[in-house]
């Protein structure tokens, strides 16, 4: 458990490179002249758009412009794995989300890629119900979401003691080595008549010389 809980803290604080997200926030709404007019139909049509949007945000032709934009030294491929497309359930807000070693270039994919994506929508779907939210700004300075080092060596902690119990069990298994009496019985077969205990040289010789000054002490 004590080696798999070091190795892991080593690992997690020495080697894994640390990664930061950030993220950006889209509103798909309809604007409207008169803000107090609700219509339920076109909040739900908003609503089922957030899954063509999502597969259109991570597309070859925004993401190629991201790249374009900022200069990005990466492919199309890796570029998509770095973003994350999420919504609540009946919410007409999607989140992108980026993750890179680097957290301002993590802030500028994402506001990059929510910005692409709202110019390119106009002309791709003929819509105009796509707007950016304002996020906070110290998304640079935020903390690594990985590595863990606690969580894994927690999880190190747990797993390194089962696998020790384990080992204690096999080991204890596959011991056919003699102890004791009762093993004796058991490989050959034969009764115990006795067993000749070990005796303590030094115990034997204090033994001895108390005796012998209690006999010169009587004598």
């Amino acid at each position: 458990t004590l080696i798999s809980m070091i190795v892991t803290g080593l690992v997690s604080y020495f080697l894994l490179t640390p990664e930061y997200k950030s993220s950006t926030q889209i509103l798909v709404n309809q604007t409207k002249e008169d803000e107090s007019v609700y219509n339920y139909n076109e909040v739900q049509t908003n609503v089922q758009l957030i899954n063509t949007y999502s597969v259109i945000i991570k597309s070859a032709s925004i993401l190629n412009n991201v790249r374009s934009d900022l200069n990005l030294d990466i492919s199309l491929s890796d570029l998509n794995k770095k973003i994350t497309v999420e919504s609540a359930q009946n919410s007409q807000i999607m989140t992108v989300s980026v993750i890179d070693p680097d957290p301002s270039v993590a802030l500028q994919i994402a506001n990059k890629t929510a910005e692409v994506f709202e110019n390119e929508i106009k002309d791709l779907m003929q819509v105009d119900n796509v707007s950016i939210l304002p996020l906070a700004d110290d998304q640079e300075n935020q903390a690594p979401i990985s590595p863990n080092p606690t969580l894994n060596i927690a999880i190190a902690a747990i797993i390194g003691l089962f696998i020790g119990i384990g080992l204690a069990y096999l080991l204890e298994y596959l011991d056919n080595t003699v102890k004791t009496e009762q093993d004796i019985e058991k490989l050959l077969n034969l009764p115990v008549l006795g067993a000749i205990t070990i005796i303590d040289q030094n115990f034997e010789a204090k033994a001895k010389g108390g005796k012998n000054g209690r006999m010169r002490g009587i004598s």
